[in-house]
Parts: C-alpha cells; structure tokens; sequence
C-alpha cells in the first residue's frame, strides 16, 4: 500500500501460497505503471501466472486465490496478440477463476470489475453474436457488473476507470461523455494507497 511494490513482492513471494495475492498484487501494479518494456512486463506476467496456479492449487477455498489468478492471465492475454491469447484459451481461464472468486465472494468489488470488464472486451474483439456463443459473453453483463462494482465500492478509481473502459470498448464514441465523466471520477478521489494514486494519476492524464 506504501508503494514498496517490489519488497512487497519479495516478501509475498518468499511466503509462497500464503503470500501470493500481495505478491502478485504488487508485481502486477508495478508491471502495469512502472515497467515499460513490454517483453519483460508480458515475462512478469508469466511468473505471475506461475505464482498464482500454485496459490490456487494450496489454497483454494480462498476467493482472492481465484481472483488473482484471473488478474495475472488478464494482465498476460492483454500483452500478447489477441489471437495468441484466443488460441492459448486465456479468456475461458479469466472467467472460470472470476466465477469461482465471485461464488467464494459475492461482494468482491475487484472481481466485479474484472468480470465486467472480460465481458466488454470479448464483444469489442469478436462481436456481439460470436462472443455470446462462444464466450457467453454480453454488453448487458459488461455494464452490470461495472455498475455492480461501484456501488460496491464508489471512492475506489480503478472502479470508475475500468467502467469507462467498459463503456468505451462497447459504444465507442457514442459514449464519450459518460467515459470522460467516468475518468473525471476516477482523477478526484482522494487516493487511499500507491496503488490508487496511480490510478487516479493515470485518469487525470485521459482528460488533460
């Protein structure tokens, strides 16, 4: 939360399973900000990936288990090619831990958004028809569970910066003024950790 992100890593990482989810928490928002080039952050993901199957596989009545390997296949399928990651079945690997977090935790804000979020990205890839057959994947669903995430949670900035992702992957520029609003959100929230200061950060740069 101070930012330590690579101490936090460490320590997490020497913890195994039962230090996964900080672990994987800190690298994953280091990589995402912090790391510009993109084979090492797509290798970071990799280790991430590894990290969590192994948390899963010790602990896995533990929702954020599920979450945050849905979070370190998410963070990977989004560096590589679409088609990599479609022939590699990432995306049905997001959902299944996303609905395991989500029956575990019913209010998990983070899954939420995710889940909301895999929906929208599905349909901006490979349409509205195809995504609903193959993916089970919808608009409606997408908007839902962005929404549902922030009533969960209405002063957190990467909930209001993902539900203008949403809402922007799905309506493009018919929605611009609900995204730059949805961003505008996201900038003015007093940030509660590092974490959240980069995202606020991030949402100030999209509206300047």
């Amino acid at each position: 939360h101070r930012g330590d992100f690579q101490q936090a890593h460490e320590s997490g990482v020497a913890l195994k399973a039962i230090g996964a989810s900080v672990a994987i928490k800190a690298a994953g928002i280091h990589a995402s900000y912090l790391v510009d080039d993109d084979d090492a952050r797509t290798a970071r993901y990799e280790d991430l990936v590894r990290l969590a199957e192994e948390a899963v596989a010790a602990l896995p009545d533990l929702a954020n288990s599920h979450y945050r390997r849905a979070f370190a296949i998410g963070r990977l399928s989004q560096s590589i090619s679409i088609a990599k990651a479609l022939a590699q079945g990432l995306a049905g690997k997001v959902r299944e831990s996303l609905d395991k977090t989500l029956k575990l935790a019913p209010k998990h804000a983070e899954a939420a958004t995710a889940l909301g979020l895999y929906h929208a990205e599905i349909v901006n890839k490979v349409g509205g028809m195809l995504a609903k057959l193959t993916y089970g994947a919808n608009a409606a669903d997408a908007e839902k569970n962005l929404k549902a995430a922030l009533k969960l949670t209405p002063e957190s900035p990467i909930a209001w910066i993902e539900y203008g992702n949403g809402l922007m992957l799905l309506h493009g520029e018919k929605r611009e003024d609900d995204v730059a609003e949805a961003y505008d959100k996201a900038a003015n929230i007093k940030p509660a950790d590092a974490m959240e200061a980069l995202d606020a950060q991030w949402a100030r740069e999209q509206i300047e």
